[in-house]
C-alpha cells in the first residue's frame, strides 16, 4: 500500500504497515502457549492451593480462554472457582487443568478512527474516550494507540507512557478516508507476539471505505487473534460486522447515541477488563500440526442466574 509521508502538522508516520513491524506469532489457539506466560496472575488457582506455579515446557499444548461472568443485573461475578465452569470443544466436555482469576496484565492497542466520516463531534468523542480509557488503565498495563485513516498509524508505541499517549490521541485531526478492516487485521498482527493478555479496542463510526480486506476476512483474523475485541461505534447504527468481532472474541460492541453515556460505557469496558477468569485445558482430541482445523468453544456456568462471555474457538495451524 502507497503511503503519504507528508505531515501536514499530524505525527509522523513511523508504519508502512504494522504487521510489518512485528510478523505475527505462531499460535494454535486463543492461546496455545507455554504456561509461563502466565506466571505472577492475580489469584492463580492450582490443584494445590499451597503448591507454586507450575511450569510447562513449550511442547505442552494448552488453550487459554479468558472468560467474564455476569450475573442477570449485568453486574460482574467475583469470587468463583474451577467447579463453577465447564468448558466443551467441539461440544466435547474438555478437563479444565489450569485456572485463574482476578486482575490479569494486560496488553491494550487503541484505534482512534480519524477519517474524514469522523470529523466534528464523533472525533472529539473518540479522543475523549480513549484518553479516559488510557487513565483508567493499571500502572502495570502496556498500551499502544492506533490512528485509523486510509492507513493504520501508530501513533503511541506499546509502553506504559501514559501521558505522551495522550498527547498524541488530542494532536489527531481528520485526515483521509477509512480502511477500517485493514487497520483491525494490522494492529491484532502487531499484538500478536505480545505475552499474556491481549485486547483492541476501537472507537470508530464502523463505516469502511479503503480497505483491501473484506469484512469475511476480518473474521477470520479475529478467530485467530489471542485479543478480545471491544468496540465503541458512534452514530445512528452499528456495523454488523463490529459486532460480529466483539460476540466472536468474547468482547463487546456498543453503540453510542448518548454522549452522556460515555462515561459508563468505558467504565464497563474497564471493569471488565480488571476481573477474568482464565480457564485452560489440553484438547482431548491432540491438535496435529500442519493440519488447520476449525474448533468451537463453549463455556457454561453451572450456577443458574449466570451469564459467561467468551471467545467461540480457535483455528489450528
Amino acid at each position: 500500500m502507497k503511503h503519504d509521508c507528508t505531515t501536514h502538522g499530524r505525527p509522523e508516520r513511523v508504519l508502512k504497515n504494522l504487521n510489518q513491524r512485528a510478523p505475527m506469532a505462531r499460535f494454535i489457539a486463543p492461546a496455545v502457549l507455554a504456561l509461563g506466560a502466565t506466571a505472577g496472575l492475580i489469584g492463580q488457582e492450582t490443584q494445590d492451593q499451597a503448591a507454586p506455579l507450575a511450569q510447562f515446557s513449550s511442547q505442552v499444548q494448552l488453550v487459554e480462554v479468558y472468560a467474564t461472568v455476569t450475573d442477570a443485573k449485568g453486574d460482574l461475578v467475583m469470587g468463583l472457582s474451577r467447579e463453577d465452569f465447564e468448558i466443551y470443544e467441539n461440544n466435547n466436555i474438555q478437563d479444565v487443568s489450569t485456572f485463574a482469576a482476578g486482575e490479569f496484565p494486560l496488553t491494550v492497542a487503541l484505534g482512534v478512527d480519524r477519517s474524514w466520516s469522523m470529523a466534528g463531534d464523533k472525533l472529539r468523542l473518540a479522543k475523549q474516550a480513549s484518553q479516559s480509557f488510557l487513565r483508567a488503565l493499571k500502572p502495570a498495563d502496556r498500551s499502544m494507540v492506533v490512528a485509523i485513516n486510509n492507513d493504520a498509524e501508530m501513533i503511541a508505541p506499546l509502553t506504559m507512557d501514559r501521558f505522551n499517549q495522550g498527547r498524541a490521541i488530542e494532536a489527531l485531526d481528520p485526515w483521509s478516508t477509512t480502511a477500517l478492516h485493514d487497520a483491525i487485521i494490522a494492529t491484532l498482527d502487531r499484538l500478536a507476539p505480545e505475552p499474556g493478555r491481549q485486547a483492541l479496542v476501537i472507537f470508530s463510526d464502523g463505516a469502511d471505505r479503503y480497505s483491501k480486506a473484506s469484512a469475511a476476512q476480518v473474521v477470520e483474523r479475529a478467530r485467530r487473534s489471542n485479543a478480545l475485541i471491544y468496540l465503541i461505534a458512534f452514530g445512528r447504527e452499528r456495523s454488523p460486522l463490529l459486532a460480529e468481532l466483539a460476540v466472536v472474541t468474547g468482547g463487546r460492541s456498543f453503540l453510542l447515541r448518548d454522549v452522556r453515556d460515555l462515561d459508563k460505557t468505558l467504565a464497563e469496558i474497564a471493569r471488565e477488563l480488571r476481573y477474568q477468569y482464565l480457564l485452560g485445558y489440553t484438547p482431548g482430541d491432540p491438535i496435529e500440526s500442519g493440519r488447520p482445523e476449525w474448533r468451537s468453544i463453549r463455556v457454561v456456568m453451572k450456577k443458574p442466574g449466570l451469564k459467561v462471555r467468551a471467545r467461540d474457538g480457535y483455528t489450528t495451524e
